[in-house]
C-alpha cells in the first residue's frame, strides 16, 4: 500500500491519498497542517517501524475504512463494509495502543532519548500499564530514529510537493486443501 502526503501551508486542511494493494484509492482527512509532520505520517512511520499491524495503517491495509476516509476510485471489494466493521471492532484496543505508542515515540525522538532505561521511564508516563510490558525499548529507539529521518525528509519538501511512503502489505495465509496422508 502506498500513501502520498502533500506538504501544504500551515493552517490548510490536509489529506493523504492511499492506494491499497486491491487498487482502491482513498483520501484520508489529516486535519490542519502545522509546522511538523502530519499526524497520520507520524503514525505510519511509527507503526511501520515497530511492526504494528493493528494500528491505523495496518487496519487500512487490511481493509478497514474509517470515517475520515473518502473513496476516490477503484472497485471496492465485495462485502468490504462488513469486513471493515469487523476489523474496526476487533482492532479497537490496538488502535488506542497505537495512538499511545506514537505519542511515546514522538516524545523519545523530540527529547533525543538514547537508552533503554530512558525509554522505559518515558513509557511509564505515556503508555497504559498493560502496554508497558509489551514495549521493546530497542524498537522504540529505532522508531524514533526513523521518525527523525522522516522529519528531515519532510522539512526538505517545498509546499505543494508530495512524499509517498509504502506500507508493507499484510501477510496473507494461503487457502487451499490440506494434503491428506
Amino acid at each position: 500500500m502506498d500513501v502520498a502526503f502533500t506538504k501544504l501551508p500551515r493552517g490548510q486542511r490536509t489529506h493523504s491519498v492511499v492506494r491499497r494493494a486491491d487498487g482502491v484509492r482513498w483520501s484520508v482527512d489529516g486535519g490542519v497542517a502545522g509546522p511538523g509532520l502530519p499526524h497520520d505520517l507520524v503514525h505510519l512511520v511509527v507503526e511501520r517501524a515497530v511492526g504494528e499491524q493493528r494500528g491505523f495503517w495496518g487496519s487500512v491495509a487490511a481493509g478497514a475504512v474509517f470515517r475520515s476516509m473518502t473513496h476516490l476510485d477503484g472497485r471496492r471489494p465485495p462485502h468490504g463494509g462488513e469486513k471493515s466493521t469487523v476489523l474496526l471492532r476487533e482492532r479497537h484496543g490496538g488502535l488506542q495502543a497505537a495512538e499511545l505508542l506514537a505519542d511515546l515515540v514522538e516524545h523519545v525522538a523530540r527529547r533525543q532519548l538514547t537508552s533503554t532505561e530512558q525509554v522505559r521511564a518515558a513509557a511509564r508516563t505515556h503508555l497504559r500499564p498493560e502496554q508497558r510490558a509489551e514495549v521493546d525499548p530497542a524498537r522504540v529507539l529505532e522508531a524514533a530514529e526513523a521518525l527523525r529521518d522522516m522529519q528531515s525528509r519532510w522539512a526538505q519538501l517545498a509546499e505543494g510537493e508530495e512524499l509517498t511512503v509504502t506500507w508493507p502489505d499484510p501477510v496473507r495465509r494461503r487457502r487451499g486443501r490440506r494434503r491428506q496422508i
